[in-house]
């Protein structure tokens, strides 16, 4: 059933975000003064365009058009749409397999019901306190307004990783970006345009309360608009498990927020005529040290066993000397076996401290991590999986022999390194585990 429908809803959901295309298309491409015959008639912007085999002309009014058209298009159900279908994909993802995608044992052992609970309260919770503040006085103010909710996201950050699984991690953020975006659209932006229409109308020139959600409006606006890039990211972030996966994954998505938006604030200024390159060199810094910070640790694969280790028997021997044996013989022969006792502990203890040192891959060594594999992968990864919510294993991937694990080595490496499998750590692989895998699985 999910494998039927999350393709039809991604698909909906896609086609629903053709809308942020055409506005991200004209946002780019600079509003321009229009002619003074266009600037009587209160035209205040002007772009000409050439798409699909026509001609397109936007203008944009001051305030009102000579005369109202009768068909008028609201930009509303692009982004309800687009909140609608991102809601039930994590329902089906997230919420319906919330062991394996949601609830990470090591943070916090949930319960299904307790960590959809917990996610519907954060996400809804994060957005009340973003209600109360744009609500406010703060909200009038754009830098102050900017700022507060800034630290307010590095705290949500923070705080989804102390929760859910790492990959949750980001996609609840995410959902609080495109909650918030939709929100405004709702209750700020949607209600400042029906007051501007109907003074329109009425031919009312708009007095202070419709000037009071216009600025409410243009606050949320802008908000939307530094919004968009983190959003994107977010919403594709689950293919890569590098950057959710890592140690410190909710800065990881501070820094990408900080980058994106200070680069949608290049094309802001440049929409205004001010080119500042800057604004694109900071995010350019940004991200090459954010990759130096995030690069992987060298995979030491795992030493083999040398092939014998070769110790001389101890051997003592009882037969009391001959009688007809000189002193200095007797004397000789102890001194022989004394030296020869002397040389084999030596080398015992020097192969035992070899052996030690190496960690062997033997039929031992196969034996303890398949144990591993049994337990914290085959779960899934079987013919006939195990884990609840996986009727076949994933890709495909079966993990149940050394032979098996040697076939798929290099994703296994990968996953496993960077935090990808197991799944939200459902099966609770530790750090010691992790990183012998790692090791094995390079050296088969």
């Amino acid at each position: 059933m999910v494998e039927f429908i999350f393709p039809l809803v991604s698909c909906y959901r896609w086609g629903s975000m053709d809308w942020c295309i055409v506005l991200f298309c004209v946002a780019r491409s600079k509003l321009r003064k229009p002619p003074q015959w266009k600037t009587d008639k209160g035209i205040s912007g002007d772009l000409w365009a050439v798409h699909g085999g026509g001609f397109y002309e936007i203008a944009k009014y001051k305030l009102e058009p000579e005369e109202m058209p009768k068909t008028l298009h609201w930009f509303k159900w692009e982004a309800y749409t687009t909140w609608l279908t991102g809601a039930a994909m994590m329902s089906i993802v997230y919420y319906a397999n919330a062991t394996a995608y949601l609830i990470d044992p090591s943070k916090v052992p949930f319960t299904s019901i307790g960590a959809i609970a917990t996610s519907l309260l954060f996400l809804f919770g994060s957005y009340f306190i973003y209600e109360v503040i744009v609500r406010s006085h703060l909200g009038k103010n754009a830098f102050i307004f900017s700022t507060l909710i800034f630290i307010l996201l590095v705290i949500a950050s923070w705080g989804s990783y102390q929760l859910f699984s790492d990959r949750a991690s980001f996609i609840h953020i995410g959902a609080i970006l495109g909650t918030v975006m939709v929100g405004n659209v709702f209750f700020g932006i949607m209600p400042a345009q029906r007051a501007l229409v109907d003074c329109v109308r009425r031919g009312e020139k708009p007095g202070k309360e419709v000037a009071e959600l216009a600025l409410q409006a243009k606050n949320r606006s802008l908000m939307n608009n530094y919004f968009t890039l983190p959003l994107i990211f977010t919403m594709i972030s689950n293919h890569y498990p590098m950057m959710y996966a890592h140690e410190k994954g909710w800065l990881v998505l501070v820094f990408v927020g900080i980058i994106t938006a200070t680069a949608r604030h290049y094309f802001n200024q440049k929409h205004l005529g001010h080119k500042k390159p800057r604004y694109l060199v900071i995010p350019a810094v940004l991200t090459v040290l954010l990759i130096i910070w995030m690069r992987p640790e060298p995979i030491e694969p795992a030493p083999a066993m040398p092939a014998t280790a070769s110790v001389a028997p101890t051997t003592t021997d009882s037969t009391p000397p001959a009688t007809s044996a000189t002193t200095d013989s007797n004397t000789d022969t102890v001194a022989n076996a004394n030296t020869n006792s002397n040389s084999n502990a030596t080398n015992s203890v020097n192969n035992d401290a070899a052996i030690a040192e190496a960690v062997p891959v033997s039929a031992s060594a196969d034996d303890a991590m398949m144990d591993v594999v049994h337990t914290r992968c085959s779960t899934c990864h079987a013919v006939q999986p195990t884990q609840q919510g996986f009727a076949a294993p994933p890709a495909g991937i079966i993990l149940q022999t050394p032979e098996d694990l040697k076939i798929h080595k290099a994703k296994i490496v990968t996953a496993v390194q960077t935090g990808y499998m197991p799944l939200g750590n459902i099966t609770q692989l530790t750090d010691a585990e992790r990183q012998q895998l790692v090791a094995y699985a390079s050296s088969l």
